[in-house]
């Protein structure tokens, strides 16, 4: 049976510690229970002279040269937030306050997975009004040299992506996802941010990178693979793109009903598209969220938030 989705937060305050990617410095971000209709809004906790609230909007992005940054009118930022914007899109959460004592986001181990496994660890909550999705009514395209970024309509939401390297190691690949809540964590959550090694020494010496290490990221050093353990998926390399797709692209505000396509898109581009999306007003509009949900009677909308099981 198919009935209208509810917005979601997570039902309790949960936290986790790591290091920034490009900082190397030590982080805890925390989500915390937000009300319906508030989205996902980030707050420096350690900023409190001026305006802490970042929203994740994709017109407070100002940098996506190495990662997602955003910031507000204050000029306070916060970066690398697409790992964690992808695992809100995919667990469905619409309304989150996420609390950060640093600059950027810790990196993990590369991946979205140790964000959906926090989340997993405090379920989540149903709130009374139904999810607003953007549907996509028309194809929007955008390009930058040989590279393009497109959505077009579809049923529910899906990623086509192809990527292509000169490294034997990674080379051309092409992956199709369908993207849903059950299936996105074992889907995409776990593909690992990549690099070439002699782009991590560049970085370094430009004061970047200093939290990268093997632990949390796929290196590549010419044709090989530097990571002991290898690969966890055989296609691992463009499961990452098309998860920063997914993190990006939820910077939208809201889920979106239609089919993304890239080619060798990253986060600028990915960027440009949200902004070239929302300058046609005839290429989208909002409509209520589905979803299908197995036998029984449609139940009314309760009075108060309730509880759902983790998902």
């Amino acid at each position: 049976m198919i009935v209208l989705e509810a917005q979601k937060t997570v039902a309790r305050r949960v936290a986790l510690d790591g290091i920034g990617l490009h900082t190397g410095s030590a982080v805890r971000v925390c989500l915390v229970p937000a009300s319906s209709d508030h989205g996902i809004i980030f707050r420096r906790v350690d900023v409190t002279d001026r305006d802490s609230l970042i929203p994740a909007h994709f017109d407070h992005v100002r940098d996506a040269t190495l990662c997602t940054t955003l910031v507000n009118g204050a000029g306070v930022s916060v970066r690398t937030v697409e790992h964690l914007m992808a695992a809100l899109s995919g667990l469905h959460i619409d309304n989150v306050v996420v609390e950060i004592d640093g600059p950027e986001l810790p990196i993990l181990d590369g991946s979205s997975a140790p964000f959906v496994e926090m989340i997993e660890r405090v379920g989540t909550l149903d709130q009374r009004p139904p999810r607003r999705a953007i549907k996509i009514l028309k194809r929007v395209e955008v390009r930058f040299e040989d590279k393009f970024a497109a959505l077009e309509p579809g049923e529910g939401f899906g990623i086509d992506f192809e990527i292509d390297f000169p490294s034997k190691a990674i080379e051309r690949r092409v992956g199709s996802y369908e993207v849903t809540r059950e299936g996105f964590g074992a889907l995409l959550s776990g593909a690992r941010t990549f690099g070439f090694r002699h782009e991590v020494e560049y970085l370094r010496s430009k004061g970047l990178a200093l939290g990268g290490s093997l632990d949390n990221a796929v290196v590549v050093d010419g044709d090989a693979l530097m990571n002991p353990e290898g690969l966890r998926f055989d296609d691992e390399f463009v499961r990452h793109k098309a998860l920063d797709a997914l993190g990006d692209l939820y910077l939208a505000g809201a889920p979106i009903i239609g089919r993304f396509h890239g080619y060798k898109s990253g986060h600028a581009l990915n960027n440009r598209l949200l902004h070239a999306l929302f300058a046609d007003r005839t290429a989208w509009t909002y409509v209520a969220a589905v979803e299908e949900i197995e036998g029984g009677a449609a139940a009314a909308w309760p009075d108060s938030v309730v509880a759902s099981p983790a998902v």
